[in-house]
Order: C-alpha cells, then structure tokens, then sequence
C-alpha cells in the first residue's frame, strides 16, 4: 500500500453506454494572492474516448495520476483540455473532436465544474459525431463557444500554453519551441496581465515605426532625387555660360596665333644669324690650332717605344727570380716533411712500446688466471661411457628426422592438388558472385546509403566481434552518418523452427508451400526473419486461396497469407475480439529477378568447405610435423652440445696446460723485445736539429730572391706607369687631331648651311608679319593697338564665370595655342542643346525642393514622438520581464544545482529594437566536463530533455497566475537517478501553500520515494472484472479487510 492521503479515484471501463465520469479542477480565487478554496463536487465525462463512465476527485494540491499504459490516464487530460474549450491539436492525437467519443457511440460528454468566486462555474460539453459539432452549457445553460472561451480566458486558464498544459503527444515539442514561442508561452502563464499585451503592442509599434521610418526613407529619396535632377539643371545653366566663355576665348586665340606664329620664325632668323657669326669665328681658331699637333704626336711615339723595350727586359728577370724561389720553398717545404717524418717515427715506435708493456701486463694476467683454473680443476672422470650413450641416441634422432621429412613431402603434394581444386571451385562461385553483383548495381542504384553501408562493411569486417549479413549493420549508422536500418539476429536460432500446420493439411486451401521455402538466405538472416516476420509460419496459396480467402481466415488463424498477387493480414482488435483482415497487392520483384542456381551454389559451397577442411587437415599435420621437427632439432642441439661439454671436461686440463706453455713462451718473447725511448729520442733530436740547419739557410737564400723580385716589379711597374702615361698622351693627341679636322669640315660645312637657312627665314618672317596684319585688320603700315594686348573676356554671369585673361596672359607658343584652342573647340562643341529655358525650369524645381523639405521635416517629428511612445511602453514590458526571467533563472539554477547540475534561463535577443525577436533562452549541462549548451531537440538526450523541461515548469509553478498545471508522462525518458530527483522537486513545490493545483500523470512510480501530506495519489485500473461505479465502496472494502486479518491471527 502506498502510505499516503488518498482521497478518491475510481475509472471503470465497461460495455454499457450512459456512464458518468467526473473531474474535479479547483482553480485560485485571487492569482494575485494566491489564495485557494476547492469544491468536493464531481465531474463527469460521458463515452469519451475508452470509457462509458469515469469520475475523479482530486486533491487542492498536488495529484499524481498512476496508472498502467492504456488504463487511461491520458484520456483525463483530453477531457480536461476539450472541456475547458481547447483544440483537439492541443493534445496532438486527432484532428477532429468527433474522434474522442468512444466508438459506436453517437455523442459523448464533458463536464467540468472551476472554483470561482462567489459561485462556482460548471461547463459542460456534448460532442455529437455525425457532424463533429460541440453543444455548450454553463452552470447548466445553454451558451456558446465564445461565452465559454471568455470565462475560461478570465480564470487564466490556458491549454493551448504548453507552459501550463503539457499532454503526452506534446512533451517532445517544449524542446523544439523557439525561443520566441517558449517567452510568449512564459508570460501568457506567469507573466503580469498586461505583459504579453504590451509585448504585442510593443510588435506592432515596432511595425508601424518601420513603416514610418520606410515613408521617410521614401521621402528622402524624393527629394535626394530632386536635388539630384535639380543640380544637373544647375549644371546645365553654367554650361550654358561656360559655352560662351569658351567661344570668346578662342576668337582670341585665333586672333594671336599668327603673331606666335611670326615671332617665332624671327626669333629663329635672329638665332641662325648669330650662330653663322658664331660659327666663322671658331672656323678661323680652329685653323691656326692644327699645323703643331703633328710635330707633338711623333715626338710621343719615340718616347713610348723605348719605354716598351725597358718593360720587356724587367718582366725576363723577373720570371727568372720567381722560379729560383719557387725551387728553394720547394726545398724548405721538403725540410719540412722530413722532419714530421722523423717525429712521426718516434711517435709510432713510443706507441709501440706503450702497446708491448700493456699486452705484457694482460699476458701475465690471462697465465695466473688460468693457472687458477687449472689449480681449482682436478682429474676428470672416465666420460667416453657417456659420449658414446649420447652418440648413440644422436643416430636416432637422424633416422626419426627422415622418416618426418619423408611425410612433410608427401602432405606438401597433397596440399598441391587441393590447392588447384579449390581454384577450380573458387572461379566457378565467382561466376556466381558476378550475378550477385547485378542485384548490388541494382542496390546501388534505388539505396545508395544500404550499398555504402555493404562496401563500409567488407573492409571493416575486422571490427566486429561476430560474422554480419550483408548488406545491413549499426555501425555504419552510427559513424557514417547514412540512413540504413540495422537489425541483430536472435541469440537463440529459429531458421529451424517448424511451422504450426504442414502444408499437406492445407493443400485443401490451395496452398502449395511456405514463405521460407521460396527463398535462400544467411542462417542468422534467416533466422531473424522467423523470430521477427515468422515467415517458416506464413503460407503461399494459389488463385483457389484467394477465391476462398474467408474461409482460410477463419479455419487456419494465420496472421498472414500470400498469394500469386496479395497479401493479406489478419489481426484481432484488443476490445471487440473481432477478426479484421487487410489485403495489399504486391508490387513488382526488383532485387531477387537475377536468379542463381542456389543448390549447385550451396554444393560448391560444400566442396570449398570440405577442401578449406582438407587443407585445415593437412595444415594440422604438417604443423604437428613441424613441431615434431623443431622438437627433435632442440633435442638434437642438446644431446651435441652435452657432448661437446663433456669432450670439453676431458680435454681442458691439456688445453690449460698447452696455454699456458704458450703464453709464457710469448711473454718471454714480448720482454725481449723492448724498445729504448730515451735513446730513441735523443737520436730524433740531433736529426731533426742537422736538418732545421739546413732549413735555415735554405730561408735565408729565399729571402735574399725575394728581395731582389720586389725590386724588379717596382722598377716594371714604375716602367709601365710611365709607358701608360706617355701612350695616354699619345691617344689624346691623335684624338686631337682627328677631332680637329672633323671639327674643321663640319664648321665649314655649318656656316655654308647657316647662311642658307637665313635667307630662307627672312623670306618667311615677312610673309607671317603680312598674315598676322591681316588678322588683326591692320594696314602694313600701321602699328598694333594697344587693346590687342588688354583684350579680356567680360564676365556677364560672375556666379558662372572667373577671372579677366588679357592678350598677353595667353600661350605664347604655337603647341600650347593649338593644344588649348583644340581643347577650347572641343569643350565648346561639348555644350550643345542648351537655350533659356534651363534657367526656368532650374528655378521652379528649387521651389518644389523647399516644399518637400518641409514636408520631410514633420515626418521626421512624427517618428520621433512615435518613438518616445514605444520607449515608454517599452519601459513597462522589459522592465517586469527581467525581473520575472531573473526569478525563474534563479529557481531554475538552484533546481539544477540540487542534482549536481548546472543550468540557466535568460532573455535572448539580437537587436534589442525587435520586439518580435526577443525570446527566453534555455542553457544546461548535465556533466561537469562540458559547457552550458542551449535546449535543442537535437543536442541534449530524451531524458535530458524530460528534466530540463519538468524543472523548467517547476521553476515556474510558483510564479504561475494560472490555477492548475498538468504535465503527462514527462519522466517516461528520464534515468531513475533523475526521476527520483525530480520528482522530489515536484513533491516539495507543487505541495507548498502558494501553489497551483497540479496534475502529473505518470505509468509508474519509483519505489520509496518521499512523499507530502498535502499530495493526492490516484491509481487508474480497468478489466473486465472491475466494478460498476455504483458498486464501488472504498469504506466497505477497508471493513472486510479488517476481517479477514482478525480471522487470520
């Protein structure tokens, strides 16, 4: 028995079709204060779902409904959910309110009686099914889904939130509600009234801002545009003027070119003038300069040949006294290797002398050592008995060997002939494995993801501890990321297992075989497909089973039959005990067209197994062989190397002997051969100081040869600078001279050509002055007006136009007047379609620029004052709504840190002006090695989920406005540690004063959980053999109790 206040409950599921069932939900008086009052009067629900009557009395606080997978539970939560007005996609089981009556019923019924202030308010709702309509009545009286919704709304009841109305079908969803929808489920439940109003005014604020801020966008634009348009008016009235400009500026410049033109040309016949006077004056100089500079290069020339003769005779005397040095450093470097020889020498003999004194000292030691030895070893005794016994088992050994190597030669053939008829066996299974590979293009071709799971599982094969079927496994789902669909075999086998009837009983239905004999597979497949599908149990028939198909159904109880085009399947309903039977056709072969011969596949099978066995065999023995082998190798290594030992024993005390005798006779020799270092080296010394001596005066000849060598290349190098010198001079004078007479030709032949080009100038000075004059309207003999050289351009427009250019400020050379005149055309030509009506239009659009600008400045004021409206409403959303966050991250935190956890709520948003983006985030972690992760319905687990929704809805439970809370089935995926702890949880708020009502319906409980006296436990049975309602009487039942324990003491 539970030892807690259980205060009534009582479901009961019969035949009979007008049933009451009652549900009791208190709801606050005041959400505000949290005060609670609770009414004991029933509820009801009338053929609803699988009950004809169910009444429950729940407790003010806490109710855990308990009750075993299709009692019922869950139908409570319907009836609560459609009762107080709710959708039927609120529960997420049918779409239509018609399907929750109980079936083969016409209408069912829903009644709910709320607490409320100063009369309790009783809704009761009939559901008819032939039209799927709903008839309402409140305290009794007809009235109208909008009168029920609005009472509802007015107790804050809200089952479409799943913050407060969590069904079964819906648990998975609160993970998966964006953090938008998880915020606006948050303050519709524990939020202020007026929050989640001023949220959505808050959204639509902000849309009608966005629409302002669009209009003013859209008025800036208009008028950007319009100064745009309005500015290349502008441009075009100073382009009207810029034109004029120009058109002035280049009748000047026609005006002066000629005279550029003319100067010019003078300036040129002035220049060609003094050039030719120029030229006469260097010609004369010229001449008089030549006639020595012949005498002076012959006078050089002598002087350079002897200079060469002298360099001649130094670079011999030279070459000779460099290769007497070369001889004597030759000599000296000779000197020198004599006497690292000697040194090297003695360093060897030193060495030598080193190494004798050393093997002397290890003589010695090698002879007292074995000495000792041969003092510690007495006389051997006889051991030729025991040589001979091992030679003996030695001639054994050999014979045996042979005898073994004798077999392996024979197994070896054997081994050959197998090996070519498995070759023979394996080509042919190939050929069958070549058909096999069509189905895999066709595998390929309609599942790519099963045929890379079969390629992933041939190269890993060695990854799994037992043999897989192709082409399915876990693995490659897991890893591989592919969607394929993995099975295990049954640890016990059932391809054997026999079926129900044999097929000659059933032959009378036209059924010629069963499933399992039309088909060859793996035994593990096999066997799973009669664990899973009992296909050794589902017979084939012909056109006579399916014309008397009911017949077969009713007599054989087979849950599946097939024939030639369908297949049928038979079930029993759990409630009516009804036969229901279901044919589908069967669709085309697609995978098992390519037909193999499978018996002659299965026999080469076979043969390759018994010659794979009949290798195994001869393996074995040649292993056995082997072994047998190395075993009489080792023995054999053992038996010489005990002869060897003894041979040893026998012959050691001669050897030490021999040894010894040896090693003293060396010794002896080693002492004699000593070698005097001292004597030695004295000897060294004394060679070595007879040759440094020749060494010395070898030197002192070098250095005397040297001497002179630098003395000769100082007297050829003094030669050689002055013959560099004097061939220098001889250069330049030469050049001299030849310059001078081109010089002398090229003066003349310049002042012949200037003379030539002045005539020619002067001719063309005279006609330019003619053109320039009549350019400017001059007769020849009247000067230039001093306005030509004043001329300016006036400004009419100064707004357009600056400056003054007079005559003389333009470009006094003829490229810059061409250049600038082609460009003063060029922009002129520019400038074309311009009148006086640009002026006009140019200032009407300015005026309608002032106008939109006005216009563009109230918008601006309006926004603002718009925006001032939503920060104020703002202030009182966001400012409540933290505080509220705050105090569920605070709960939420402390559920989480009860269990060793971590976890946080906080309010998210991106942008803090859209109001429609704001959301609650949800972050745990349910181990220490890892970080804060947000809820996702992909991330955390089914169980973590289950606990950080329940905790998360715990969180909320005292800050709830609303007056009861049900949650269904949420701790189905939590571990037992979780739901012991959150169950605690559950126990320790729900059953606080301050509380809401709550409703938490669960399969099963954990056993020795804590348990509060406040707290209401509701067990739901059903069967055929429960009482009827009426019959039911707790207290009777508690009073036969108490008698039959008397009896039994």
């Amino acid at each position: 028995m539970w030892n807690v206040g259980v205060k009534g409950f009582y479901i009961h599921r019969q035949s009979q079709n007008a049933i009451s069932h009652h549900l009791q939900l208190p709801t606050k008086t005041s959400p505000a204060h949290h005060q609670r009052s609770f009414s004991a009067v029933p509820k009801m629900m009338v053929s609803f779902r699988t009950y004809d009557n169910c009444e429950v009395f729940p407790g003010p606080h806490l109710n855990m409904i308990v009750g075993a997978n299709g009692t019922g539970k869950s139908s409570i939560v319907c009836a609560i959910c459609l009762g107080l007005a709710g959708k039927p996609s609120f529960i997420g089981r049918a779409d239509k309110v018609g399907l929750y009556v109980k079936r083969g019923c016409s209408k069912g019924l829903v009644e709910i009686e709320l607490f409320k202030t100063p009369n309790n308010l009783i809704i009761k709702r009939e559901i008819h099914v032939a039209n799927n309509a709903s008839v309402w009545f409140v305290n009794k009286k007809p009235s109208t889904l909008k009168i029920v919704e609005e009472q509802i709304a007015a107790l804050n009841i809200q089952v479409g939130n799943l913050c407060q109305f969590l069904p079964q079908d819906k648990v998975g969803e609160f993970a998966k509600l964006s953090k938008t929808e998880l915020l606006e489920a948050t303050e519709k439940s524990v939020g202020l009234p007026e929050m989640y109003q001023f949220h959505c005014e808050l959204k639509n604020f902000r849309e009608r801002e966005r629409e302002l801020e669009n209009s003013l966008q859209e008025k800036t634009n208009f008028l950007e545009k319009m100064k745009q348009r309005n500015e290349r008016y502008k441009q075009d009235v100073e382009r009207y003027y810029e034109r004029k400009r120009h058109l002035d500026l280049i009748e000047i410049l026609e005006k002066k070119r000629p005279w550029v033109e003319y100067e010019n040309v003078r300036q040129q016949h002035e220049e060609v003038k003094q050039n030719r006077d120029h030229a006469k004056e260097e010609l004369k100089k010229l001449q008089q300069t030549k006639s020595p500079m012949t005498q002076q290069i012959q006078e050089v020339e002598k002087q350079w040949r002897n200079l060469d003769i002298k360099i001649k005779e130094k670079t011999i005397e030279i070459k000779d006294t460099s290769q007497k040095c070369k001889q004597k450093q030759d000599a000296v470097e000779k000197k020198d290797k004599q006497i690292e020889e000697i040194q090297q020498g003695l360093r060897m003999k030193t060495d030598e002398e080193m190494d004798r004194r050393k093997r002397i000292h290890n003589t010695r030691k090698m002879i007292e050592d074995w000495q000792n030895e041969l003092n510690s070893t007495g006389n051997s005794e006889n051991l030729q008995p025991q040589i001979d016994s091992i030679n003996n088992e030695l001639r054994q050994l050999q014979e045996e060997k042979a005898n073994i190597d004798g077999e392996m030669s024979d197994l070896r053939r054997e081994r050959e002939n197998l090996e070519r008829e498995k070759k023979r066996v394996t080509d042919r299974i190939v050929q069958f494995n070549n058909m096999m590979n069509l189905k895999e293009d066709k595998l390929r071709g309609r599942y790519r993801d099963t045929h890379n799971a079969l390629l992933w599982l041939r190269e890993n094969k060695d990854r799994f501890k037992r043999s897989v079927c192709e082409p399915m496994m876990l693995a490659v789902r897991d890893h591989q990321k592919l969607k394929v669909n993995a099975v295990c075999a049954p640890a016990q086998s059932c391809a054997e297992n026999r079926p129900s009837r044999s097929v000659e009983e059933l032959h009378q239905y036209g059924v010629f075989s069963y499933l399992r004999e039309l088909f060859d597979a793996p035994h593990p497949v096999m066997s799973y497909l009669c664990s899973q599908y009992r296909v050794h149990d589902v017979p084939v028939g012909t056109e006579k089973t399916r014309s008397m198909i009911e017949r077969v159904i009713q007599e054989t109880k087979f849950k599946q039959i097939y024939t030639a085009e369908e297949r049928y399947a038979v079930k029993v309903s759990a409630y009516t005990n009804q036969t229901i039977s279901s044919n589908t056709s069967l669709r085309q072969a697609q995978f098992l067209t390519v037909t193999v011969d499978a018996d002659e596949r299965r026999q080469l099978e076979n043969q390759l197994k018994d010659i794979n066995r009949r290798f195994q065999l001869r393996d074995s023995q040649l292993q056995k062989l082997y072994e047998r082998q190395k075993f009489l190798e080792r023995k054999d290594n053992e038996l010489r190397q005990q002869k060897k030992e003894r041979l040893e024993r026998k012959n050691k005390r001669k050897q030490l002997e021999s040894k010894i005798s040896m090693k003293h006779d060396s010794l002896k020799q080693m002492e004699q051969d000593a070698i005097n270092l001292e004597e030695e080296s004295q000897q060294t010394n004394a060679r070595i100081k007879e040759i440094n001596i020749q060494k010395a005066k070898l030197v002192t000849e070098l250095m005397q040869l040297i001497k002179n060598c630098i003395t000769l290349n100082i007297l050829k190098v003094d030669l050689v600078l002055q013959s560099t010198t004097v061939n220098s001079k001889k250069n330049r004078l030469e050049s001299d001279y030849k310059a001078a007479t081109v010089q002398l030709r090229a003066l003349e032949q310049q002042v012949s050509d200037l003379g030539e080009k002045k005539s020619v100038l002067l001719e063309k000075c005279k006609g330019l002055l003619r053109k320039a004059r009549q350019a400017c309207n001059l007769s020849p003999d009247q000067e230039i007006p001093k306005e030509f050289n004043t001329v300016s351009i006036k400004n009419k427009r100064p707004h357009f136009y600056k400056g003054v250019m007079a005559f003389q400020d333009l470009p006094n050379t003829l490229d810059e007047i061409d250049a600038l005149l082609n460009e003063e055309k060029s922009r002129a030509s520019c400038f074309t379609g311009l009148n006086a009506s640009v002026v006009e239009e140019y200032n009407r659009r300015a005026q309608e620029i002032q106008q939109v600008t006005e216009e563009l400045e109230e918008k601006k004021n309006e926004l603002e004052r718009y925006r001032q409206n939503i920060s104020q409403v703002k202030e009182r959303w966001l400012t409540p709504l933290k505080q509220l966050v705050e105090q569920i991250n605070e709960k939420f935190s402390n559920f989480f840190s009860s269990m060793q956890c971590a976890g946080e709520v906080d309010l998210h948003t991106e942008n803090e002006e859209e109001y429609d983006k704001y959301g609650i985030r949800i972050r745990v972690k349910f181990r220490s090695n890892t970080q804060l992760h947000e809820l996702t319905p992909h991330h955390q687990s089914g169980g973590e989920r289950s606990v950080s929704t329940m905790l998360y809805l715990m969180a909320l439970q005292e800050l709830n406005r609303c007056p009861f809370r049900v949650v269904d089935e949420i701790n189905q995926g939590m571990d037992p540690v979780n739901e012991r702890r959150v169950f605690e949880m559950v126990v320790k708020t729900a059953c606080k004063e301050s509380t809401s009502q709550y409703f938490f319906i669960t399969p099963k409980l954990l056993q020795n959980l804590t348990y509060a006296e406040k707290m209401t436990v509701l067990f739901v049975y059903n069967g055929p053999f429960m009482l009827e309602p009426t019959k039911w009487n707790l207290k009777a039942f508690r009073r036969r109790r108490r008698q039959v324990e008397q009896m039994d003491q």
